[in-house]
């Protein structure tokens, strides 16, 4: 279960990260530029210690899905950007997968 909270953090920690990449103004910014160095240090950190016990395919796997969704949802949400018909469709077929991976995949540690 441990894994799963890394996991969690990781992906928590990755976002928070990309959605401050903007405010940096190419790392010309201290403050976000430190919360962007730290998230993604903290992130990679956190997916080291998942990868213990979680394949990597599948770790890397879910990581990259649940943030690819989060942040398409925080620009959406915050930074005014769009999203057409054919975005949400694409974001539903990453949870789509990633729910599948954890669901049917016998590879997953649960």
């Amino acid at each position: 279960m441990q894994q799963w909270i890394f996991l969690s953090l990781a992906i928590l920690s990755e976002v928070i990260a990309t959605s401050f990449l903007k405010a940096t103004e190419g790392f010309t910014r201290f403050c976000p530029s430190l919360v962007v160095v730290v998230g993604y240090l903290l992130a990679f950190y956190l997916l080291s210690l998942t990868l213990k016990t979680i394949p990597v395919g599948i770790a890397y796997a879910i990581w990259s899905g649940a943030g690819v969704v989060l942040i398409a949802i925080i620009g959406w949400l915050f930074l005014e950007q769009s999203l057409d018909i054919p975005a949400i469709i694409g974001l539903l077929l990453i949870v789509a997968g990633v729910l599948i991976i954890n669901v049917f995949s016998k590879t997953v540690s649960h």
